[in-house]
């Protein structure tokens, strides 16, 4: 029996308007080099993935600039208003080449403090699970539920809350039926566990480290260059 492979999504087709500049957010800088460079070394730098599918913008005119886009591991495509259209054309490219039981994990462009540590246990702990998961941590703080006024109208208790983060990894055709099936349906899903649940299955939640921020506003690329300095694994 062939053993099955792993391929990453990387949608990177957004264009950051809440981080405030003209320039998609993937291509701000951290710390000298691009977003999308820090994200897609670390997935690069991990040999039990055989390929990478970036999902770009259409007229995207900053990914020929980056050295990862020479890389022979690295293919794109032309991904979609939502994310969940550009992961669905990522899937797309990978007809032909990614059988129905590889596995395919999908990051976020703007997640560039991935720790290597995380995406073993990643692979790990889902090698044998019938349905695939995500890194994820235990929700710490209290969570308020708003009025109308936004003012706090109750506390939501934190037990069993998990945030979700990504990688995200699931069979090839598992999720491509997933995620046809929310699109045919324009079910709007804002992360691939999400459309994995519409099928009626509950993805595996794997702890993974708090520091594997999303960047979302240039507070959040200060506090990325604060964990991109420090020692990783």
């Amino acid at each position: 029996m062939t053993a099955a492979r792993r391929w990453a999504i990387v949608p990177a087709a957004g264009q950051g308007s809440r981080f405030g500049t003209a320039l998609p957010k993937q291509y701000m800088p951290l710390l000298g080099r691009p977003m999308l460079s820090w994200t897609l070394t670390t997935l690069l730098d991990e040999a039990r993935i055989d390929g990478i599918v970036v999902a770009l913008a259409q007229g995207d005119s900053g990914w020929d600039r980056l050295p990862e886009a020479a890389d022979p591991r690295i293919s794109r495509c032309i991904g979609g208003e939502r994310r969940e259209q550009s992961v669905a054309s990522g899937l797309d490219a990978l007809v032909g080449t990614a059988l129905e039981t590889d596995w395919v994990l999908v990051h976020d462009a703007a997640r560039p403090c991935l720790r290597r540590h995380d995406l073993n246990l990643l692979f790990d702990r889902l090698a044998s699970d019938p349905v695939g998961g995500l890194l994820a941590v235990p929700v710490s703080d209290t969570l308020k539920r708003e009025d109308d006024e936004q003012r706090a109208l109750e506390t939501v208790p934190r037990k069993g809350l998990w945030r979700a983060l990504t990688p995200q990894m699931f069979r090839f055709g598992l999720l491509r039926r997933a995620l046809r099936l929310c699109l045919e349906r324009d079910r709007t899903v804002t992360d691939e566990a999400a459309a994995i649940e519409c099928l009626g299955l509950r993805p595996r939640l794997v702890r993974g480290h708090a520091d594997n921020i999303k960047v979302t506003n240039p507070e959040d690329a200060a506090l990325a260059e604060a964990i991109l300095r420090q020692p990783r694994s």
